[in-house]
């Protein structure tokens, strides 16, 4: 059995494809299986993947469907996936040569379901734009019923994560939806008892400028449904007795990740909208300006934590003075 299946969605990436795929080839893991699901590509990725398929017939299997977006191709490389963990890369993304074989072995060493590792923005030179450390200061191993704080205070990207298969055995990606990974991946934390971690700076993540990100329409209203969608795993969980760390989770996702989205919404009308569907949530979840101002993150305030800019975005919002914040943004 291989250790590690990981599932590579590709749509019309051709001039990142070859650096995402040849850092997966060249993994000091070797029982290594490598999914690349080319969902519907109209550009030259087809051609690169055949390649790489003849040239490393024992790691990348290639698979051909028609275009049904991200999750949708994450879902069908779960359904051919052999590996006893789970690894998900975008392919404008590409990882470090050992990712996957220190992870792997952090997931035996401690008999872990998920393992963490940090992530780093860089741009199409590779230059590192910014440094995402993923869980400041804890130990390699947690014990989530004793570390429940890391609930609600972790990053979920899948991309710098593995996962033990078991985990998905009745989950799968929500289609359809923009924030597919906050909508799963905290479900898969909820079915976990341990987490293991490596400060290794493994993942890059490629910041392009006509990324999804840079797109900030309605699909905006996603983070709110996802966090939903996550109570009632929670509710259903063996910890749903952490009622203040669930709290915590719907501050920082449904509060803080839905007004960082919301302040690049250019059109007015539809910012109003979205607004007042985050003032119907905070309502609704009786979460005061209180919990959100006074917030902690890792052990500190995450107000306070953030840039200047975000700290007067943030203020401004919860002051009300929303107009004077339209021209500031």
């Amino acid at each position: 059995m291989d250790k590690v299946s990981i599932i590579v969605p590709v749509y019309n990436v051709e001039k990142y494809l070859r650096k995402c795929l040849d850092s997966l080839v060249n993994q000091t893991l070797q029982e290594i299986e490598i999914l690349v699901i080319d969902d519907g590509s109209t550009d030259g990725s087809a051609k690169i993947i055949e390649e790489f398929q003849v040239q490393f017939p024992l790691k990348i299997k290639a698979f051909t469907k028609e275009n049904g977006g991200l999750s949708d191709a994450r879902n069908f490389g779960l359904e051919q996936a052999k590996g006893e963990f789970i690894g998900f890369v975008d392919s404008d993304d590409y990882v470090t040569e050992n990712m996957f074989d220190e992870m792997y072995h952090l997931a035996q060493k401690h008999a872990a379901e998920i393992v963490i590792c940090n992530l780093q923005k860089v741009d199409e030179n590779g230059k590192v734009t910014q440094k995402l450390t993923q869980i400041p200061n804890m130990a390699e191993k947690m014990n989530l019923e004793e570390n429940f704080s890391l609930f609600s205070d972790i990053s979920y990207f899948a991309c710098n994560k593995i996962f033990s298969k078991k985990l998905f055995q009745n989950k799968r990606f929500k289609r359809g939806v923009h924030f597919e990974d906050i909508q799963l991946i905290p479900q898969l934390v909820l079915e976990s008892k341990i987490i293991a971690q490596t400060q290794t700076y493994h993942y890059q993540y490629l910041e392009r400028s006509d990324s999804i990100t840079k797109t900030h329409t309605e699909k905006g209203l996603d983070i709110l449904k996802a966090v939903t969608d996550v109570e009632v795993a929670f509710r259903n969980s063996v910890y749903s007795h952490k009622n203040s760390e669930w709290k915590n989770f719907q501050i920082l996702e449904g509060v803080y990740t839905f007004l960082a989205y919301l302040a690049f919404v250019k059109d007015d009308e539809l910012y109003v909208k979205m607004s007042e569907e985050l003032k119907k949530f905070i309502s609704k979840n009786a979460i005061s300006v209180v919990e959100i101002f006074f917030y902690q993150r890792f052990g500190k305030n995450y107000l306070l934590s953030l840039p200047l800019r975000k700290k007067i975005y943030y203020l401004l919002y919860f002051c009300r003075q929303e107009k004077l914040l339209r021209k500031l943004v």
